[in-house]
């Protein structure tokens, strides 16, 4: 095989497209895992975490927190801890790249700051903090596993790479 070298900005154009998010995984003081509801475009039923995509010059932690005041009032003030890394192949014609996540460490949240929450209108519908068990009665199941690792991560002290193939187009 015969390599040319590319000028930088050429040879990016070469490689494949990603977006980046990135997010707080928080429980309750009990350990249940807190998620959102998203209430928008086709996957309005999905649960998730306080978190989304990078903006231009963001870094991971940078958008976790920026993401996590807007979605929900919580400013939070603890230290960046990587639970997981979370990638998705190519999503089709509609999301035509790679989608890679970082989840951060949120803590636990007392029953007042959980009271004390406010959603975007535009963005969440609702809130909840449930058991694992009643998740999984809840959730899709690949997401579910998503949040049973990222779980399982924040109790262990370890870190997790998930990879995941998209759900559809």
């Amino acid at each position: 095989m015969t390599h040319v070298w590319l000028p930088p900005a050429a040879y990016v154009e070469t490689l494949p497209r990603a977006t980046a998010y990135a997010c707080l995984y928080f429980t309750d003081t009990a350990g249940r895992p807190f998620q959102l509801r998203a209430g928008y475009g086709a996957e309005s039923c999905r649960w998730q975490w306080p978190g989304g995509n990078m903006d231009p010059g963001e870094t991971p932690w940078q958008t976790a927190l920026r993401e996590c005041r807007e979605e929900t009032g919580i400013v939070f003030t603890g230290p960046p801890r990587l639970l997981g890394a979370d990638f998705t192949t190519d999503r089709g014609a509609a999301w035509p790249a790679n989608h890679i996540g970082f989840v951060f460490d949120g803590g636990e949240l007392t029953d007042e700051q959980i009271a004390g929450i406010v959603l975007d209108p535009g963005e969440h519908s609702e809130y909840r903090v449930r058991t694992l068990e009643e998740w999984e009665r809840e959730m899709d199941p690949r997401e579910f596993r998503r949040l049973a690792a990222v779980d399982r991560a924040r109790r262990t002290g370890t870190t997790v790479y998930m990879e995941s193939e998209p759900t559809g187009a």
